[in-house]
């Protein structure tokens, strides 16, 4: 489990108020998400499509603490879940007849993130 202190540290370091409010839900329900996601933004994950198709399978549940970027196609049909994303990720996603919400959208439906796979 994670440090809840660790994470109270990165949290009174952000300036971004939705990202504050995410960090200080997911801490209690979450810690390894919050964790990933109180990253510096140097350091911040980043994801494109093309390494998205290669890590998953068609109809997973996708989870990504960070940012999705529109490199690359998307073959196959997934719900997508992460902080940001590109419009030209977005694009293609959709072509794909894939869903894509941000993290604070799915904490709305699904509190705890539940059936969710997180990939970094």
């Amino acid at each position: 489990m994670e440090n809840k202190n660790k994470i109270e540290k990165k949290i009174k370091k952000k300036t971004n108020p939705f990202l504050v409010k995410t960090l200080i839900h997911l801490k209690k329900k979450n810690p390894k998400i919050a964790k990933e996601l109180g990253r510096p933004k140097r350091s911040q994950i980043k994801f494109n499509l093309r390494e998205l198709n290669e890590k998953c399978k068609d109809g997973e549940k996708i989870l990504i603490p960070g940012i999705l970027l529109g490199a690359g196609e998307l073959e196959k049909k997934v719900k997508i879940v992460c902080w940001s994303f590109s419009k030209s990720a977005e694009e293609k996603a959709k072509k794909s007849k894939s869903e894509i919400v941000t993290i604070v959208e799915e904490i709305k439906k699904n509190p705890e993130l539940k059936e969710l796979k997180m990939i970094k």
